[in-house]
C-alpha cells in the first residue's frame, strides 16, 4: 500500500491543536483520505465547531461530520465548569497548585466518550487510524489528554476481531508552540480557529487556554489574530 492511500480520520475540535494536527495529517503524512469528525457534546458555544467546518473544507477533507452528543451537557455539568448551565470558568491565575492537574474545565470522560464515538466512526469507514489531538500542556492537565491515557484505549480497541482502529496522538508529548510551529510552517489559518473557554465575541485572553495559546504565540513571536500584537487587560505570565 503506497504511503499516500493510508485513509485517516482526525478527531477535529476546530482548536488549535486539532487543527494544527488536521493538516498536518494530510499534509506531512500524506493520510488520504481525510475524514474530519467534530462533536457538539454540550460545550459553552459552538465557535469551535464553526472553526472546525472551515479548517475541514480548507485542509480538503473528504467528510466533516458532526456528531450530535448534546445530551452529555446535562449528564457532566455537576462535574465541569465547560458545558451549558455549568458553574463559572475560572481564570488560570485563580487556580492553585492542587487544580492545576485537573482544573474545573476538566469534562468527565469527555475524551474518552468523543473517542469510542470517533473510532465507531472510523471502523464503519474502513478505517484504521485515529487522529486525536493531545498536547502536553504547559500550565494545567488532563489525565485524557496523556500518552498513558492513549496506550491503554489502544489496548481495549486492539480487542477488536475485525477491523481494530489505532489511536494516534502525535502530539501528546509536544508542547503548545511545538504544535503551533507546525501549523505556522503549514500556513494554517489560526484565524479560523478558536481556544477560549468561554465564547463571546473576542477570546476573554484569562482562562486556561487563552493564556496557553497567547503563551505559545509569543514564544514564536508571533502574532495571534484573534488578538493582534496586544492582548489588554491579560497578564503577561499566568504563573
Amino acid at each position: 500500500m503506497s504511503h499516500a492511500s493510508i485513509p485517516a480520520v482526525v478527531l477535529l475540535s476546530g482548536g488549535l491543536d486539532s487543527t494544527t494536527l488536521l493538516h498536518h495529517v494530510a499534509r506531512d503524512l500524506r493520510r488520504a483520505p481525510v475524514y474530519a469528525l467534530s462533536v457538539h457534546y454540550g460545550q459553552r458555544h459552538a465557535r469551535e465547531l464553526a472553526c472546525a467546518r472551515a479548517q475541514a473544507e480548507a485542509a480538503g477533507a473528504a467528510e466533516h461530520r458532526i456528531a450530535d452528543l448534546s445530551g452529555v451537557a446535562a449528564l457532566v455539568r455537576e462535574g465541569t465548569a465547560l458545558v451549558e448551565g455549568s458553574g463559572e470558568v475560572p481564570d488560570l491565575d485563580a487556580l492553585t497548585p492542587e487544580q492545576r492537574d485537573q482544573p474545573p474545565t476538566y469534562v468527565p470522560n469527555r475524551n474518552m466518550t468523543l473517542l469510542a464515538v470517533a473510532a465507531a466512526y472510523a471502523e464503519a469507514k474502513g478505517v484504521q487510524e485515529l487522529y486525536y489531538g493531545a498536547q502536553a500542556m504547559d500550565e494545567y492537565g488532563y489525565w485524557d489528554c496523556t500518552g498513558p491515557f492513549v496506550e491503554r484505549l489502544n489496548a481495549v480497541l486492539a480487542l477488536n476481531r475485525r477491523q481494530a482502529v489505532r489511536v494516534l496522538a502525535p502530539f501528546a508529548a509536544l508542547r503548545k508552540s511545538e504544535a503551533l510551529r507546525i501549523g505556522l510552517r503549514l500556513g494554517v489559518d489560526y484565524a479560523q480557529t478558536w481556544s477560549c473557554y468561554r465564547g463571546g465575541d473576542a477570546p476573554c485572553l484569562t482562562c486556561p487556554t487563552c493564556i496557553e495559546r497567547h503563551n505559545a504565540f509569543s514564544e514564536l513571536g508571533a502574532i495571534d489574530p484573534l488578538v493582534g500584537p496586544t492582548r489588554p487587560g491579560a497578564s503577561q505570565d499566568a504563573r
